[in-house]
């Protein structure tokens, strides 16, 4: 999911959609019977044979439960078709919509394009609280809005390769931010102007170690409750970068490492550097686990949650939480219908587990976390611990989708290459550009 996640990530400061608004009263809007013969069209980004297949076994399921609604699945759909679709609206639009963009809810709620679920939710009796861990109920609204639901979930943490921790007479994975920093300077062999490995890539460009994969471990707060960005507001954001540009510095400086980080092969193919014992830690998602058995990695594959600043030793455990959401479009004439396929693959706990089992990515209800069907090897049983850490975090919702993560991340950059130096004038004025770009969205 990361994958195309961060492709969304990219293109994140998009206008507003605009479109008519669904109603917000206590009963759905919608008025077609669920009871009857119908036809239901569910557009989601998958595409690899492996995971469109296991949404495909999902729908059958939900159309064995429902004999009356047939679901016309429709895959590999980003997030620019889906906003193209519910422009237009019409037969051929889309009734149920997933997205592997949790930047965007703000942006689907904000400009009514996915229908209220509120009413659907009070209708079927569903407690929020005690059906979705808080993070995943986070970044599945905006304002207050309940347009999106979870469907499964994605949990970081550190990976290490426990050969060369053998090597090296480290025992145990790091817990602190020092420990941390230690151990990947131990780890790290210099070879001439590179490395013969490395004890973890720190560059924002080095894949997963962005900002706010990073900044998670402090659990800043991105705005202020008056909406306006807080960058220079919470200590959170300074001492990431601090500690981030320290590594950077300890382990060789950056243009030393972004010469080594030329050498890395693509993020999900068989040469990721982790994968090849060029790095020996990775910050990754879940879904490294299965992609490091199909590369054929030799070593031994450790898991543990990412450390913690020192400060917050007594945090350890939690993790930068992201994951799929999926929705009803307000075009939809069969929202009753939708609502069933919905309910069905966001609070069914087998249909849940199934689907975290067939795709390897966390389960998103608290049940299916706990479920003995659930396929968990010792290092799954991490990203399941992780994903149910009470101080686990995500990045908020905003109008504009994640434009204001991109906004820092280019901070990021301009920060740890030397380009930037005043680092609270520059939080300052970068805190400006978000509330700028927000004000526009708005």
């Amino acid at each position: 999911m990361s994958r195309v996640h961060r492709a969304a990530l990219a293109a994140a400061a998009i206008a507003l959609l605009t479109t008519a608004c669904t109603g917000t009263s206590s009963t759905p809007a919608a008025n077609d019977d669920a009871t009857k013969e119908t036809t239901i069209t569910f557009w989601h980004g998958w595409s690899a044979p492996s995971e469109a297949a296991a949404i495909d076994a999902n729908v059958k399921a939900f159309e064995a439960a429902h004999p009356n609604i047939k679901v016309k699945v429709v895959g590999n759909i980003n997030d620019d078709k889906i906003k193209q679709a519910l422009r237009a609206g019409g037969p051929n639009a889309p009734d149920v919509v997933s997205s592997f963009t949790t930047d965007n809810v703000g942006t689907f709620c904000q400009s009514k394009v996915f229908a209220d679920l509120k009413p659907f939710l009070d209708k079927s009796g569903i407690d929020l609280d005690k059906t979705f861990p808080k993070p995943l109920q986070d970044y599945t609204q905006f304002e207050g809005t309940r347009c999106t639901l979870p469907l499964l979930n994605d949990a970081y943490g550190l990976y290490y390769n426990k050969d060369a921790f053998k090597a090296a007479g480290i025992t145990a994975p790091p817990k602190t931010l020092s420990e941390f920093d230690a151990v990947a300077k131990k780890l790290t062999k210099p070879k001439g102007d590179s490395y013969s490995q490395l004890g973890f890539m720190p560059n924002f460009h080095g894949y997963e170690s962005t900002t706010t994969h990073f900044a998670a471990q402090w659990n800043p707060t991105y705005f202020t409750p008056e909406g306006k960005s807080n960058l220079a507001g919470d200590p959170a954001f300074g001492q990431m970068l601090t500690w981030q540009k320290n590594l950077v510095a300890e382990l060789g400086g950056f243009a030393k490492l972004e010469k080594y980080r030329a050498t890395f092969g693509d993020e999900f193919g068989a040469k990721n550097p982790f994968h090849t014992g060029q790095v020996a830690m990775a910050i990754d998602g879940e879904w490294r686990l299965g992609m490091a058995k199909e590369a054929g990695t030799t070593f031994e594959i450790g898991v543990a949650p990412f450390p913690v600043p020192d400060d917050q030793a007594d945090s350890y455990g939690k993790g930068y939480l992201s994951g799929t959401v999926i929705g009803i479009a307000s075009t939809s004439q069969k929202q009753n219908a939708a609502w069933e396929l919905v309910k069905y693959m966001t609070t069914d706990t087998d249909a849940v587990v199934s689907f975290a089992n067939a795709i390897h990515n966390v389960p998103s209800t608290l049940e299916a976390l706990k479920s003995p069907k659930l396929q968990a090897d010792e290092n799954f049983k991490v990203f399941l611990q992780i994903a149910q850490h009470p101080k686990s975090s995500t990045t908020p919702a905003s109008p504009n989708g994640g434009a204001y993560q991109l906004t820092l991340q280019d901070f990021g950059f301009a920060f740890e290459s030397g380009k930037q130096t005043d680092l609270a004038g520059g939080l300052a004025k970068t805190d400006q550009q978000i509330d700028k770009d927000l004000a526009q969205a708005k």
